[in-house]
């Protein structure tokens, strides 16, 4: 098959439409440990977000550490997807569990090694040394996700794939639980040194569970006549030749340059307005309508259109981001936070079940880890501007007595207004592209095609026509 063709888009229906009960096991093994992957990475990449904040109470630190993990994310996510639509899915975990040990516990000597003043000095090579080899590690951690999702069309029918994918945001709304609320503890109990200790042990733990498990796959299939650049780009033009896929990519990637507000901001906002030990059990408790919202995507799915879900869902989540901070009321924050995470399982699970199904199993890393690039790729961009413009004009400005007369009736007062005025911009930028994305030609396009029920390409009918017609 020539590169440019897309795939025979059937065959990515259901890998195993009998899937045997070992199946479902390993699935679910492979779930629990991926659980426990993020939690583990998540907690030691947000106890470095709450130390390095309250160390040096610098907004534009926390926005470089957020956007550097975010563009690395977005620069190995091709790469990813390449490596696990080419290998065993077993061994792609393995390897991932590998290297994330391995950086942690590098990250572990050098922060025995060197004073710890110089670490936090972000002007400093120690400083980007030491964020860098976390990061690294969180990175490669990253390759699980990839895998996660092309495990889904491995093990789990197709007509499951929409509950399964709630079953995997339940899962990370577990592991954002306890992350947030032990990286808070950790960070004001135990001191970084400790954080790493626990976060090297917990990693170590996953791997050798890890070794333990079976995931029935055969090895994967080859496709001839490539070289290894134009298989790294087969993610690009298999999403290209799907109408529709390249603009719900796109459409998620904007709503990341959104998402990277929240990212470079929400820690500053919520240390801003209680301690550090405090905001880590109130972003614990909001982060269970993380856990209800997967539970009720596992339990009654996405309905007949995800795509029509996905983008209802993202305006809703669009107001809900412009309001919470309106006032600087914790319950306000809290509840708003609740009600934004309990939304964010259907969206991640709406996009993830149409590239399921109307992406061939032998490309599906390929896809996911071009869409991945593309989104990841958008937040850092937003938190390397917003963090210096919130840092440096924005709220100095709102707690000058000129912003307070004049954006206070919107905002209120206190000492975090400025990130609040960010945040209620930024929410209703969303609100309005995802209301014009619904009355796109493509997004009419894109749910067609899934609705069908044998859904095919125009390019991908003139591939089955000449398998059919020896002549061709």
């Amino acid at each position: 098959m020539r590169e440019e063709e897309a795939p025979d888009l059937p065959a990515a229906r259901s890998q195993n439409p009998e899937v045997p009960r070992q199946g479902q096991r390993s699935f679910l093994h492979i779930l629990a440990n991926t659980a426990v992957a993020n939690l583990t990475t998540s907690y030691l990449w947000f106890a470095l977000t709450f130390w390095v904040y309250l160390e040096t109470e610098n907004v534009m630190a926390t926005g470089i550490i957020g956007g550097a993990f975010m563009l690395l994310i977005a620069g190995f996510s091709m790469i990813f997807g390449t490596i696990v639509d080419n290998h065993r899915k077993k061994s792609v975990f393995v390897f991932s569990a590998l290297v994330t040990a391995v950086a942690f516990a590098l990250a572990g000597l050098i922060y025995l090694w060197l004073p710890t003043e110089d670490i936090l000095n972000i002007g400093g090579w120690q400083f980007w040394i030491f964020c860098l080899v976390i990061l690294f590690g969180a990175i490669v951690e990253q390759m699980r996700g990839i895998a996660l999702s092309t495990t889904v069309t491995l093990l789990i029918p197709v007509e499951r794939h929409a509950n399964a994918n709630g079953l995997v945001g339940t899962v990370q709304g577990i592991a954002f639980i306890i992350t947030s609320v032990f990286s808070g503890l950790s960070i004001g109990l135990l001191g970084m040194g400790w954080t790493l200790v626990i976060a090297i042990a917990m990693v170590v733990i996953t791997l050798l569970h890890l070794l333990g498990i079976s995931i029935p796959e055969q090895e994967p299939e080859k496709e001839e006549g490539l070289t290894k650049t134009s298989d790294l780009r087969l993610g690009f033009t298999t999403v290209m030749a799907i109408p529709g896929l390249f603009a719900l990519i796109i459409f998620s990637m904007f709503n990341n340059f959104i998402g990277g507000i929240y990212m470079a901001l929400m820690d500053p906002y919520g240390l801003t307005i209680m301690s550090v030990e405090a905001w880590g059990i109130t972003f614990g408790l909001a982060s269970t309508g993380f856990i209800i919202g997967g539970l009720a995507i596992a339990k009654f799915g996405l309905g007949p259109n995800p795509i029509r879900t996905m983008l209802l869902l993202v305006a809703i989540m669009g107001f809900l981001g412009a309001v919470f901070t309106i006032r600087e009321w914790t319950w306000l924050y809290v509840l708003g936070i609740w009600l934004y995470m309990m939304l964010i399982p259907a969206v991640e699970a709406s996009e993830q079940t149409v590239i399921q199904k109307v992406v061939a199993f032998r490309r599906q890393g390929r896809v996911f880890g071009f869409a991945q690039m593309m989104e990841a790729a958008a937040a850092p961009i937003t938190a390397f501007l917003v963090a210096p413009l919130a840092q440096y004009l924005v709220i100095p400005y709102m707690r000058s007595t000129q912003g307070d007369e004049r954006f206070g009736w919107l905002v209120g007062q206190g000492q975090a207004r400025g990130i609040a005025l960010i945040f209620l911009v930024g929410g209703l930028i969303m609100v309005v592209a995802a209301l014009l994305a619904m009355g796109t030609g493509q997004y009419r396009k894109l749910s067609a095609i899934f609705q069908a029920e044998s859904p095919a390409t125009p390019q991908e009918a003139s591939v089955a026509n000449e398998s059919e017609d020896p002549s061709k």
